[in-house]
């Protein structure tokens, strides 16, 4: 067959599918929805690495923080900036503090001048903020007066919280290192730190996870209109066209769709972009100009999705008899054949079984074998499902009337039933799967805390220079804080300069000293030395009374060489080791504020942990307003029960954004299908509605018709989900457990995605049912 041939027969095709009247356009249209939401999100993900690139970038860009034990020198070129980051309602706040030293110092990207001392410059979405009601807290927090914006080239994203403010005063010191610090230039040039082998297995397995649906979305998108289509087909065969040809000028209509279909998603693309920078999911937002989709990832889908637009028509027509009298599509068909639709998840399996058991120690995952491994248990779901279907539906007979005629329907069109759920079994495979992963690898990525929430819910570093009593005394004051209890640090050792033994003080009142030891007794004026910390070998050492040690003031002031001598006194209380709340075991000596030599008062930096009511609203900015009224500096921690990776914590992120629009993607697609399926059998309902059947009769069997294949989906997903889910984690090396509750909610969301398009059916549905619909011309 000449290409000449093809190209003519498909060119007759498209010719039919737009100039075939009303229907024609109408199956058009939603041939063309389906594919051109499926492609603008595959365009989406084409855009997203680029977009996570961008944001990269720029984040590398506004580079700001060396860390450098070395100080550079003060010139004209140089900027001091502080980090005074602040957390707002979860939301985190990027700040920074700007001193220039010169003329030429390095502007941060996105602002055009330095913000006077007072002043700042703001981001946009930091500006709506605290220009509205809600921002009154932040307001205050922050006090400097508003006088520019932040340009698009300085944030990571639109929803972003940003700001520079003028100071002064600062000064960069080994101490405030990480803090504040000068610096020449913005911009990091180093290499980025690799992902772990697990990270980036679990990379893969979202991409494809996720892309999955949106291909078999699309391959079932291209079969809409197959029963009008057939009698067309019919009619071709009547004025002498072969078997061949007609299969080639049904390919050629949905090849139309297909185009028709790249076209809107183009638009429903640019539309998404544009819209993309006024939503945020899952604090992830990213401005249009960002989602540029790869040029030959773009060429690819305008090619791939029209191909298969054509092989899936030839696919699907490969076993139909079309006949000049009609298509051999309503007797019985021949029963599938099980045996080859089991080499496909086998065949998965045997791709994914050698890596079995490499963990992170044996290098990366072979990233094709993953691939292809993962694609063909998934496909072969949609292999699978008709073949379930139909030898489930085979053996279900007797019941109500809804019943007999959802099975009878089911009976019939049992490969149209499998077509619409095969997205969302795939997805809810995928989704299982991962959900097993995530759960099975999350110990590794996510550790306890030793933080104890029943002592303390947040600690304050007190800043140098700010005396201890003050600090608890603002504090204490602050609403919605019940307790405060200050610790001070400092070091003691036994020489003026590089010491050979030096050990930790602690500094405060008896109930303070309790928290961070066992005291057999205490008053103002006692010393205690701690002589059972594990990693402590050198109290024991330096406790010898009339011993001379110094207590080191670059600790806290920074004044090297005006070290402060102290003598061991006599009767040094012995205390046992305890973890104060922060989790941490504290040894050294512990001094009481009497005992504490006046000199070395400046020495001290504290901590003061606070107990919260969490029953005050906005607790917790409370706390932080009154901390950044002790130093603007100052972040107060904020305690939790766990630590997670950031790198694992951003994957899961994705997975949330990626399955968000996947979703979506599922309900709409699903929505055409059943709007279709419903045009297609207009006469019929009419029909049945005119010999006397009640409504709710048919509307049962239409929800029948839905939920008989949808179940069978989920059962077929569950089984593969659970399997691959099992495989990936004997891949990761990890032991196998099933999170039954992840399950069942994947189960059930899929679930509610199909009951929620059938009750948005059910108005056109009703409005299908009438004796009207019989008129013909």
């Amino acid at each position: 067959m000449s290409v000449r041939q093809w190209s003519r027969d498909l060119a007759m095709g498209a010719r039919f599918a737009v100039t075939g009247g009303r229907e024609a356009w109408v199956r058009v249209l939603l041939t063309a929805v389906g594919v051109g939401l499926g492609v603008a999100l595959l365009l989406l993900t084409t855009a997203l690495p680029s977009a996570l690139a961008s944001r990269h970038e720029r984040e590398r860009g506004r580079n700001d923080m060396t860390f450098s034990s070395v100080i550079k020198k003060k010139s004209d070129r140089t900027l001091l900036i502080a980090t005074s980051d602040t957390t707002f309602r979860d939301e985190d706040v990027r700040g920074r503090m700007l001193e220039p030293e010169g003329a030429r110092a390095p502007l941060p990207p996105g602002v055009s001048s330095f913000p006077a001392v007072g002043d700042m410059v703001v981001s946009p979405a930091l500006d709506r903020l605290l220009k509205s009601p809600d921002g009154k807290l932040l307001r205050e927090r922050l006090g400097y007066r508003v006088r520019g914006t932040i340009a698009d080239s300085g944030l990571v994203g639109p929803h972003e919280l940003a700001y520079y403010a003028g100071a002064d005063k600062l000064s960069a010191t080994a101490e405030t290192n990480g803090r504040i610090e000068r610096i020449d230039s913005f911009g990091y040039s180093g290499q980025s730190e690799a992902m772990d082998p697990i990270l980036v297995l679990l990379v893969l397995i979202v991409f494809v996870v996720l892309l999955m649906p949106v291909g078999v979305f699309i391959a079932a998108a291209v079969r809409f209109g197959g029963e009008r289509r057939d009698r067309r087909l019919a009619a071709l065969r009547l004025v002498g066209a072969d078997g061949r040809m007609t299969r080639r000028i049904a390919a050629g209509e949905a090849l139309a769709g297909a185009l028709v279909g790249l076209a809107l998603g183009a638009g429903f693309f640019l539309i998404g972009r544009q819209l993309a920078g006024l939503v945020m999911v899952f604090r992830i937002s990213v401005f249009p100009s960002d989602l540029n989709p790869t040029p030959g990832l773009v060429v690819l889908v305008a090619l791939a999705v029209p191909s298969a637009a054509v092989a899936v028509t030839l696919l699907a027509l490969r076993g139909v008899v079309i006949e000049p009298l009609g298509v051999v599509r309503t007797a019985r068909p021949s029963r599938r054949r099980l045996w080859w639709r089991l080499l496909l998840p086998l065949g998965g399996l045997a791709m994914l079984y050698p890596m079995i058991g490499q963990g992170r120690s044996n290098g990366n995952f072979n990233q094709y074998l993953v691939i292809g491994g993962v694609l063909l248990l998934l496909v072969g779901i949609t292999a699978l499902l008709p073949w379930v279907v139909e030898a489930v539906v085979a053996r279900l007979n007797s019941g109500g009337v809804a019943w007999q005629l959802a099975i009878r329907r089911l009976q019939l069109s049992s490969g149209t039933a499998a077509r619409m759920v095969n997205g969302i079994a795939v997805a809810v495979a995928g989704a299982i799967a991962l959900q097993m992963l995530f759960a099975g690898v999350d110990d590794d990525y996510t550790k306890v805390s030793d933080q104890d929430l029943a002592r303390a819910q947040m600690s304050v570093q007190v800043p140098a220079g700010v005396p201890m009593a003050e600090a608890v005394r603002r504090m204490s004051r602050t609403r919605g804080v019940t307790h405060t209890t200050a610790l001070g640090r400092t070091e003691l050792g036994d020489g003026r300069d590089e010491p050979e033994q030096q050990s930790t003080v602690s500094v405060g009142d008896c109930a303070a000293l309790r928290e961070a030891a066992r005291l057999p007794s205490c008053k103002d004026g006692d010393i205690f030395a701690v002589g059972d910390a594990k990693w402590d070998s050198s109290t024991a050492k330096l406790n010898k009374a009339g011993k001379r040690l110094y207590f080191d003031p670059s600790f806290g002031s920074g004044s090297k060489g005006k070290e402060i001598p102290w003598t061991v006194p006599q009767g040094v209380k012995r205390a046992d080791s305890r973890r104060d709340p922060s989790g941490e075991e504290r040894g050294g000596f512990l001094f009481t504020p009497g005992a504490l030599p006046p000199q070395a008062a400046s020495t001290v930096r504290g901590t003061v942990f606070l107990r919260l009511d969490e029953s005050v609203p906005d607790v917790r900015e409370f706390v932080r307003n009154s901390s950044a009224r002790l130093d603007p500096l100052a972040d107060p921690e904020t305690w939790t029960a766990t630590i997670q990776s950031k790198k694992f914590t951003s994957i899961r992120t994705g997975l949330f954004v990626g399955a968000t629009c996947v979703l979506v993607l599922i309900g709409a697609s699903l929505l055409i299908s059943q709007l279709e399926q419903l045009r297609e059998r207009k006469k019929l309902l009419s029909a049945l509605v005119a010999f006397g059947t009640r409504r709710r009769t048919l509307s049962m069997s239409v929800l029948w018709q839905t939920a008989i294949p949808i179940t069978l989906g989920l059962v077929l997903a569950s089984i593969v989900g659970l399997t691959l889910g099992t495989v990936l984690l004997k891949m990761t090396g990890t032991s196998v457990s099933v999170d039954w509750a992840s399950v069942l909610s994947m189960t059930g969301i899929g679930a509610g995605v199909v009951l929620l398009v059938t009750l948005l059916s059910l108005p056109p549905l009703i409005r299908l049912m009438r004796p009207d619909g019989l008129r013909t011309e």
